[in-house]
């Protein structure tokens, strides 16, 4: 598999595992449990998220094989959640305007929105790309 082919390619986990100790790696890979107990545990103490490192690949296959691509992007999808979210603008990228303008001007939804949309985002993408399609 190419780094950059797919729905939720190799770069942008090994560029989110940067940020692993946050578990943001493994909310990318649709797995939320996971995501927030690294999360509350600073990547299992560090330890889990130096494993994770090599379990990146697998992780990817996985998600590759549950996903399914669309007009909107996950990558870019998943760029805007993690570095704009509070401002709303990865809704309005699949089309969520009114909850887009919402999060912006409540910083998603004082940040509970921000954080359901973590555990939430691969299955909107998806639903976005079936009703565009």
């Amino acid at each position: 598999m190419a780094l950059l082919d797919g729905t939720h390619g190799n770069l942008f986990g090994y560029l989110l595992w940067g940020f692993g100790f946050t578990g943001s790696h493994r909310f990318y890979y649709g797995r939320p449990i996971s995501g927030t107990i690294y999360f509350f545990t600073f990547g299992l103490f560090l330890i889990g998220w130096i494993v994770d490192l090599f379990l990146i690949p697998s992780m990817a296959s996985s998600a590759e094989n549950h996903y399914s691509q669309g007009p909107y992007d996950y990558n870019v999808a998943w760029l805007l959640l993690t570095f704009l979210g509070l401002f709303g603008i990865h809704r309005i990228y699949i089309g969520k305007w009114v909850t887009g303008v919402l999060y912006m001007l409540t910083a998603g939804l004082f940040g509970v929105g921000y954080v359901y949309d973590y555990w939430t985002w691969n299955q909107q993408v998806a639903e976005a790309n079936g009703q565009a399609g």
